[in-house]
Protein backbone atom coordinates (compact mmCIF):
# COMPACT_ATOMS: atom_id res chain seq x y z
CA UNK A 1 0.00 0.00 0.00
CA UNK A 2 2.73 2.31 1.04
CA UNK A 3 4.41 2.40 -2.58
CA UNK A 4 1.01 2.24 -4.59
CA UNK A 5 0.49 5.72 -2.23
CA UNK A 6 3.56 6.78 -3.30
CA UNK A 7 2.74 5.90 -7.13
CA UNK A 8 -0.64 8.32 -6.61
CA UNK A 9 1.31 11.35 -5.51
CA UNK A 10 3.98 10.83 -7.78
CA UNK A 11 1.62 10.50 -10.41
CA UNK A 12 -0.14 13.75 -9.25
CA UNK A 13 3.22 15.36 -9.33
CA UNK A 14 3.52 14.35 -12.68
CA UNK A 15 0.31 15.90 -13.76
CA UNK A 16 0.53 19.00 -12.13
CA UNK A 17 3.73 20.01 -13.56
CA UNK A 18 4.07 18.03 -17.08
CA UNK A 19 2.84 20.33 -19.84
CA UNK A 20 1.61 17.08 -21.89
CA UNK A 21 -0.71 16.33 -18.97
CA UNK A 22 -2.27 19.23 -17.11
CA UNK A 23 -3.17 20.57 -20.26
CA UNK A 24 -5.02 17.48 -21.36
CA UNK A 25 -6.28 17.00 -18.11
CA UNK A 26 -6.69 20.47 -16.37
CA UNK A 27 -6.74 23.24 -18.79
CA UNK A 28 -8.62 21.73 -22.10
CA UNK A 29 -11.47 20.33 -20.37
CA UNK A 30 -12.44 24.03 -18.63
CA UNK A 31 -12.06 25.87 -21.94
CA UNK A 32 -13.54 23.08 -24.17
CA UNK A 33 -16.90 22.25 -21.87
CA UNK A 34 -17.00 26.08 -21.27
CA UNK A 35 -17.06 26.57 -25.44
CA UNK A 36 -19.58 23.64 -25.97
CA UNK A 37 -22.08 25.48 -23.44
CA UNK A 38 -21.64 28.96 -25.30
CA UNK A 39 -22.54 27.89 -28.52
CA UNK A 40 -25.84 26.84 -27.87
CA UNK A 41 -26.13 29.80 -25.47
CA UNK A 42 -29.91 30.47 -27.26
CA UNK A 43 -30.97 27.17 -26.67
CA UNK A 44 -33.49 27.04 -29.44
CA UNK A 45 -33.39 27.58 -33.03
CA UNK A 46 -35.43 31.45 -33.15
CA UNK A 47 -36.54 33.79 -35.86
CA UNK A 48 -35.88 31.63 -39.18
CA UNK A 49 -35.88 33.33 -42.31
CA UNK A 50 -39.11 32.86 -43.80
CA UNK A 51 -40.39 33.90 -46.90
CA UNK A 52 -44.42 34.23 -48.41
CA UNK A 53 -45.77 33.48 -52.08
CA UNK A 54 -49.51 34.46 -52.06
CA UNK A 55 -51.25 33.89 -54.94
CA UNK A 56 -54.80 33.91 -53.87
CA UNK A 57 -54.05 37.81 -51.79
CA UNK A 58 -57.52 36.53 -49.82
CA UNK A 59 -58.78 37.48 -46.38
CA UNK A 60 -57.95 33.81 -45.86
CA UNK A 61 -54.21 34.11 -46.63
CA UNK A 62 -53.72 36.71 -45.07
CA UNK A 63 -54.84 35.48 -41.55
CA UNK A 64 -52.85 32.82 -42.14
CA UNK A 65 -50.00 34.79 -42.71
CA UNK A 66 -50.70 37.14 -39.69
CA UNK A 67 -50.08 33.40 -37.63
CA UNK A 68 -46.98 33.07 -39.04
CA UNK A 69 -45.80 36.05 -38.25
CA UNK A 70 -46.42 35.19 -34.25
CA UNK A 71 -44.39 31.98 -34.58
CA UNK A 72 -41.13 32.60 -32.68
CA UNK A 73 -39.48 30.23 -35.02
CA UNK A 74 -40.25 32.54 -38.01
CA UNK A 75 -39.42 35.52 -39.12
CA UNK A 76 -41.37 36.56 -42.42
CA UNK A 77 -38.23 38.37 -44.54
CA UNK A 78 -39.30 38.05 -48.13
CA UNK A 79 -42.28 37.56 -50.45
CA UNK A 80 -41.20 36.07 -53.47
CA UNK A 81 -43.90 35.93 -56.40
CA UNK A 82 -42.57 32.14 -58.15
CA UNK A 83 -41.20 29.02 -57.69
CA UNK A 84 -37.85 30.03 -59.52
CA UNK A 85 -37.58 32.83 -56.65
CA UNK A 86 -38.07 30.86 -53.45
CA UNK A 87 -35.46 28.05 -54.62
CA UNK A 88 -32.94 30.84 -55.55
CA UNK A 89 -33.49 32.51 -52.34
CA UNK A 90 -32.61 28.90 -50.13
CA UNK A 91 -29.66 28.41 -52.71
CA UNK A 92 -28.30 32.06 -51.46
CA UNK A 93 -28.95 31.06 -47.69
CA UNK A 94 -31.65 34.35 -47.24
CA UNK A 95 -34.41 31.97 -46.10
CA UNK A 96 -34.71 28.94 -44.79
CA UNK A 97 -37.99 27.98 -46.28
CA UNK A 98 -41.42 29.32 -47.85
CA UNK A 99 -44.85 28.69 -48.12
CA UNK A 100 -47.18 29.30 -51.59
CA UNK A 101 -50.67 29.67 -50.83
CA UNK A 102 -52.03 28.81 -54.69
CA UNK A 103 -54.41 31.07 -55.93
CA UNK A 104 -58.57 30.10 -55.43
CA UNK A 105 -57.82 28.31 -51.98
CA UNK A 106 -60.30 30.47 -49.93
CA UNK A 107 -63.08 30.03 -52.74
CA UNK A 108 -61.68 26.19 -52.05
CA UNK A 109 -62.07 25.94 -48.25
CA UNK A 110 -65.18 27.90 -48.26
CA UNK A 111 -66.89 24.88 -51.36
CA UNK A 112 -65.13 22.19 -48.74
CA UNK A 113 -62.80 21.17 -52.13
CA UNK A 114 -59.52 20.06 -51.09
CA UNK A 115 -56.67 23.08 -51.51
CA UNK A 116 -52.67 22.17 -51.75
CA UNK A 117 -50.19 24.69 -49.62
CA UNK A 118 -46.92 24.08 -50.79
CA UNK A 119 -44.11 24.30 -48.22
CA UNK A 120 -40.41 24.77 -49.34
CA UNK A 121 -37.80 23.72 -46.77
CA UNK A 122 -33.97 23.76 -47.19
CA UNK A 123 -33.51 19.99 -45.40
CA UNK A 124 -29.65 20.79 -46.27
CA UNK A 125 -30.01 22.00 -42.51
CA UNK A 126 -31.69 19.28 -41.26
CA UNK A 127 -32.81 20.85 -38.17
CA UNK A 128 -33.62 24.51 -38.81
CA UNK A 129 -35.49 22.68 -41.66
CA UNK A 130 -37.84 20.19 -39.03
CA UNK A 131 -38.22 23.32 -37.05
CA UNK A 132 -40.02 25.53 -39.68
CA UNK A 133 -41.88 22.53 -41.28
CA UNK A 134 -43.35 22.09 -37.68
CA UNK A 135 -43.79 25.66 -37.45
CA UNK A 136 -45.80 26.48 -40.41
CA UNK A 137 -47.68 22.86 -40.16
CA UNK A 138 -49.38 23.67 -36.93
CA UNK A 139 -50.67 27.57 -38.37
CA UNK A 140 -51.70 25.78 -41.88
CA UNK A 141 -53.62 22.89 -40.06
CA UNK A 142 -54.96 24.96 -37.17
CA UNK A 143 -55.75 28.02 -39.04
CA UNK A 144 -57.78 25.78 -41.90
CA UNK A 145 -59.48 24.41 -39.09
CA UNK A 146 -60.30 27.60 -37.86
CA UNK A 147 -61.66 28.88 -40.84
CA UNK A 148 -64.02 25.92 -42.03
CA UNK A 149 -65.15 25.77 -37.98
CA UNK A 150 -65.83 29.99 -38.30
CA UNK A 151 -67.97 28.99 -41.54
CA UNK A 152 -70.20 26.38 -39.96
CA UNK A 153 -70.61 28.45 -37.10
CA UNK A 154 -71.99 31.42 -39.19
CA UNK A 155 -74.37 28.75 -41.07
CA UNK A 156 -76.15 28.43 -37.06
CA UNK A 157 -74.79 25.06 -36.11
CA UNK A 158 -73.74 24.52 -32.77
CA UNK A 159 -70.31 25.37 -31.89
CA UNK A 160 -69.71 21.96 -30.00
CA UNK A 161 -71.06 20.33 -33.21
CA UNK A 162 -69.48 22.74 -35.73
CA UNK A 163 -65.89 21.71 -33.92
CA UNK A 164 -66.62 17.85 -34.78
CA UNK A 165 -67.12 18.33 -38.46
CA UNK A 166 -64.33 21.04 -38.68
CA UNK A 167 -61.93 18.73 -36.11
CA UNK A 168 -63.31 15.06 -36.22
CA UNK A 169 -59.86 13.76 -34.46
CA UNK A 170 -58.27 15.74 -31.51
CA UNK A 171 -54.64 15.39 -31.16
CA UNK A 172 -52.74 15.68 -27.83
CA UNK A 173 -48.89 16.30 -27.84
CA UNK A 174 -46.34 15.61 -25.02
CA UNK A 175 -42.60 16.38 -25.43
CA UNK A 176 -40.84 14.71 -23.16
CA UNK A 177 -37.30 14.93 -21.70
CA UNK A 178 -37.03 18.10 -23.87
CA UNK A 179 -40.04 19.38 -24.47
CA UNK A 180 -38.88 22.78 -26.01
CA UNK A 181 -36.18 21.13 -28.49
CA UNK A 182 -33.20 22.85 -26.22
CA UNK A 183 -29.98 22.58 -28.29
CA UNK A 184 -28.44 23.43 -25.15
CA UNK A 185 -30.09 21.09 -23.14
CA UNK A 186 -29.36 18.05 -25.39
CA UNK A 187 -26.30 18.57 -26.92
CA UNK A 188 -23.41 19.99 -24.22
CA UNK A 189 -24.11 17.06 -22.18
CA UNK A 190 -23.46 14.82 -24.92
CA UNK A 191 -20.50 16.64 -26.19
CA UNK A 192 -18.93 16.88 -22.76
CA UNK A 193 -19.05 13.33 -21.85
CA UNK A 194 -17.66 12.43 -25.54
CA UNK A 195 -15.16 15.12 -24.83
CA UNK A 196 -13.98 13.65 -21.37
CA UNK A 197 -13.70 9.59 -22.99
CA UNK A 198 -11.70 11.24 -25.14
CA UNK A 199 -9.23 13.38 -22.54
CA UNK A 200 -9.48 10.25 -20.13
CA UNK A 201 -7.94 8.22 -22.86
CA UNK A 202 -5.59 9.82 -24.33
CA UNK A 203 -4.38 11.18 -21.00
CA UNK A 204 -4.08 8.05 -19.35
CA UNK A 205 -2.75 6.87 -22.45
CA UNK A 206 0.94 8.62 -21.65
CA UNK A 207 0.52 7.32 -17.99
CA UNK A 208 2.80 4.43 -18.50
CA UNK A 209 4.91 4.99 -21.78
CA UNK A 210 5.51 8.48 -21.50
CA UNK A 211 7.76 7.07 -18.85
CA UNK A 212 10.22 6.54 -21.34
CA UNK A 213 10.40 9.65 -22.54
CA UNK A 214 10.96 11.44 -19.40
CA UNK A 215 13.76 8.71 -18.66
CA UNK A 216 11.94 7.73 -15.85
CA UNK A 217 10.91 3.85 -16.25
CA UNK A 218 13.69 3.17 -14.16
CA UNK A 219 12.79 4.81 -11.16
CA UNK A 220 9.40 4.18 -11.19
CA UNK A 221 10.04 0.47 -11.37
CA UNK A 222 12.48 0.72 -8.19
CA UNK A 223 9.29 2.96 -6.25
CA UNK A 224 7.05 -0.18 -7.51
CA UNK A 225 9.37 -2.65 -6.60
CA UNK A 226 9.21 -4.29 -10.11
CA UNK A 227 5.48 -4.60 -9.49
CA UNK A 228 2.96 -3.78 -12.48
CA UNK A 229 -0.24 -4.07 -10.68
CA UNK A 230 1.23 -1.57 -8.16
CA UNK A 231 2.10 1.15 -10.84
CA UNK A 232 -1.06 0.65 -13.13
CA UNK A 233 -3.57 0.79 -9.51
CA UNK A 234 -1.58 3.73 -8.56
CA UNK A 235 -1.99 5.43 -11.98
CA UNK A 236 -5.57 5.02 -12.41
CA UNK A 237 -6.35 5.95 -8.79
CA UNK A 238 -4.67 9.51 -9.82
CA UNK A 239 -6.59 9.64 -12.74
CA UNK A 240 -9.27 8.74 -11.27
CA UNK A 241 -9.34 11.82 -9.00
CA UNK A 242 -8.47 14.26 -11.75
CA UNK A 243 -11.40 12.97 -13.39
CA UNK A 244 -13.77 13.51 -10.33
CA UNK A 245 -12.32 17.05 -10.00
CA UNK A 246 -13.99 17.33 -13.82
CA UNK A 247 -17.24 16.03 -12.59
CA UNK A 248 -17.16 18.59 -9.90
CA UNK A 249 -16.19 21.49 -12.92
CA UNK A 250 -19.04 20.06 -14.89
CA UNK A 251 -21.86 19.08 -12.48
CA UNK A 252 -21.54 22.16 -9.97
CA UNK A 253 -20.12 24.85 -12.51
CA UNK A 254 -21.04 24.61 -15.96
CA UNK A 255 -24.40 22.79 -15.65
CA UNK A 256 -26.18 25.07 -12.87
CA UNK A 257 -24.30 28.11 -14.83
CA UNK A 258 -26.03 27.36 -17.83
CA UNK A 259 -29.30 25.34 -16.45
CA UNK A 260 -28.50 22.38 -18.02
CA UNK A 261 -29.69 19.31 -16.71
CA UNK A 262 -31.49 17.11 -14.08
CA UNK A 263 -29.80 18.17 -10.54
CA UNK A 264 -32.33 15.30 -9.16
CA UNK A 265 -30.03 12.80 -11.00
CA UNK A 266 -26.70 14.55 -10.01
CA UNK A 267 -25.78 11.35 -7.65
CA UNK A 268 -27.02 8.86 -10.03
CA UNK A 269 -24.71 10.44 -12.93
CA UNK A 270 -21.78 10.85 -10.74
CA UNK A 271 -21.89 7.21 -10.77
CA UNK A 272 -22.42 6.50 -14.31
CA UNK A 273 -19.25 8.94 -14.73
CA UNK A 274 -17.18 7.01 -12.50
CA UNK A 275 -17.81 4.13 -14.44
CA UNK A 276 -16.89 5.29 -17.78
CA UNK A 277 -13.99 7.19 -16.12
CA UNK A 278 -12.59 3.59 -15.42
CA UNK A 279 -13.37 2.31 -18.14
CA UNK A 280 -11.45 4.54 -20.54
CA UNK A 281 -8.40 5.04 -18.09
CA UNK A 282 -8.62 1.05 -18.49
CA UNK A 283 -8.30 1.67 -22.56
CA UNK A 284 -5.63 3.89 -22.09
CA UNK A 285 -3.50 1.82 -19.99
CA UNK A 286 -3.91 -0.68 -22.03
CA UNK A 287 -2.70 0.77 -25.53
CA UNK A 288 0.43 2.57 -23.36
CA UNK A 289 1.26 -0.72 -22.25
CA UNK A 290 0.86 -2.51 -25.80
CA UNK A 291 2.78 0.49 -27.39
CA UNK A 292 6.29 1.97 -26.14
CA UNK A 293 6.29 4.48 -29.02
CA UNK A 294 4.38 7.54 -27.52
CA UNK A 295 3.32 9.11 -31.53
CA UNK A 296 1.98 5.60 -32.19
CA UNK A 297 0.02 5.15 -29.03
CA UNK A 298 -1.44 8.44 -29.72
CA UNK A 299 -2.47 8.25 -32.96
CA UNK A 300 -3.87 4.34 -32.20
CA UNK A 301 -6.20 6.44 -29.37
CA UNK A 302 -7.24 9.26 -31.75
CA UNK A 303 -8.44 6.17 -34.21
CA UNK A 304 -10.64 4.89 -31.52
CA UNK A 305 -11.96 7.76 -29.88
CA UNK A 306 -12.81 10.40 -32.37
CA UNK A 307 -15.93 8.61 -34.35
CA UNK A 308 -17.63 7.90 -30.47
CA UNK A 309 -19.79 10.80 -31.08
CA UNK A 310 -21.06 9.87 -34.63
CA UNK A 311 -20.98 5.80 -33.90
CA UNK A 312 -22.92 6.24 -30.02
CA UNK A 313 -26.14 6.59 -31.65
CA UNK A 314 -26.47 10.24 -30.01
CA UNK A 315 -27.72 11.92 -33.56
CA UNK A 316 -28.58 8.69 -35.84
CA UNK A 317 -29.61 5.86 -34.14
CA UNK A 318 -27.20 2.73 -34.37
CA UNK A 319 -29.88 0.48 -35.83
CA UNK A 320 -29.75 2.32 -39.18
CA UNK A 321 -26.50 2.06 -39.23
CA UNK A 322 -24.79 -0.70 -40.96
CA UNK A 323 -23.79 -3.70 -39.27
CA UNK A 324 -20.07 -3.03 -39.39
CA UNK A 325 -20.54 0.36 -37.80
CA UNK A 326 -23.07 -0.72 -35.04
CA UNK A 327 -19.93 -3.24 -34.75
CA UNK A 328 -17.91 -0.64 -34.39
CA UNK A 329 -19.71 1.48 -31.54
CA UNK A 330 -20.03 -1.51 -29.39
CA UNK A 331 -16.08 -1.61 -28.61
CA UNK A 332 -16.29 1.78 -27.66
CA UNK A 333 -17.49 2.29 -23.85
CA UNK A 334 -19.35 5.83 -25.08
CA UNK A 335 -21.97 3.64 -26.21
CA UNK A 336 -23.21 2.04 -23.32
CA UNK A 337 -22.53 5.03 -21.26
CA UNK A 338 -24.85 7.17 -23.60
CA UNK A 339 -27.95 4.43 -23.65
CA UNK A 340 -27.60 4.88 -19.80
CA UNK A 341 -26.91 8.31 -19.60
CA UNK A 342 -30.39 8.87 -21.17
CA UNK A 343 -31.93 6.45 -19.15
CA UNK A 344 -30.88 7.74 -15.85
CA UNK A 345 -30.12 11.19 -16.37
CA UNK A 346 -32.02 12.72 -18.63
CA UNK A 347 -35.20 10.40 -17.85
CA UNK A 348 -34.02 9.84 -13.72
CA UNK A 349 -34.91 6.84 -13.96
CA UNK A 350 -33.60 3.98 -11.55
CA UNK A 351 -30.35 2.24 -12.31
CA UNK A 352 -32.17 -1.21 -13.14
CA UNK A 353 -33.70 0.10 -16.34
CA UNK A 354 -29.90 -0.07 -17.74
CA UNK A 355 -28.80 -3.00 -16.54
CA UNK A 356 -27.58 -4.33 -19.58
CA UNK A 357 -26.10 -1.05 -20.82
CA UNK A 358 -24.29 -0.97 -17.28
CA UNK A 359 -23.03 -4.54 -17.77
CA UNK A 360 -21.48 -3.60 -21.10
CA UNK A 361 -19.84 -0.73 -19.52
CA UNK A 362 -18.06 -2.94 -17.09
CA UNK A 363 -17.01 -5.60 -19.25
CA UNK A 364 -13.99 -2.69 -20.37
CA UNK A 365 -12.27 -2.54 -17.46
CA UNK A 366 -12.56 -6.12 -16.68
CA UNK A 367 -11.01 -7.11 -19.71
CA UNK A 368 -8.63 -4.37 -20.16
CA UNK A 369 -6.99 -3.68 -16.84
CA UNK A 370 -5.69 -7.40 -16.57
CA UNK A 371 -4.50 -7.19 -20.30
CA UNK A 372 -2.60 -4.23 -19.90
CA UNK A 373 -1.09 -5.56 -16.34
CA UNK A 374 0.44 -8.55 -18.55
CA UNK A 375 1.46 -6.42 -21.16
CA UNK A 376 2.99 -3.69 -19.10
CA UNK A 377 4.74 -6.23 -16.42
CA UNK A 378 6.34 -7.56 -19.80
CA UNK A 379 7.87 -4.26 -20.57
CA UNK A 380 8.71 -3.36 -16.91
CA UNK A 381 10.91 -6.55 -16.33
CA UNK A 382 12.41 -5.60 -20.03
CA UNK A 383 13.06 -2.20 -19.25
CA UNK A 384 15.11 -3.16 -15.64
CA UNK A 385 17.01 -5.75 -17.62
CA UNK A 386 17.97 -3.32 -20.23
CA UNK A 387 18.99 -0.82 -17.82
CA UNK A 388 21.08 -3.54 -16.14
CA UNK A 389 23.13 -4.40 -19.35
CA UNK A 390 23.31 -0.80 -20.20
CA UNK A 391 26.69 -0.76 -17.52
CA UNK A 392 27.77 -3.66 -18.47
CA UNK A 393 28.21 -2.82 -22.19
CA UNK A 394 29.64 0.08 -21.27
Amino acid sequence: MRSTCQIIIREWNRILHLKVFYLVMLVVPALLFSFYAYIYQEKEAKHLPFAIWDDDQSPVSRQLIFLLEQRDALKISKRLYSEAEVKRAIQTGEIMGAVHFPTGMQNDIYSRHPTTVTLYTNAAALVPAKMVYKAAAQVIITGSTGIVLKKLVKTGMEPDRAMALANPIKLDTYQLYNATYNYQEYLVPGLITVGMQMILIISSMLALNYEYKTNTMSQLYELAKGSAFRVIAGKTIAHLVVSWFNFILIAFILFPFFDIGVTAATGKFFALYTLLSIACIGIGMFISALFKDVMLSGDVALFYTSPAFVFSGFTFPRWAMPWYDQYYATIMPYTPFLDTFFKIYYMNLPFYYAQADLYKLLLFPFVMFPTALILFQRQFNNSKNEAAAEPVLN
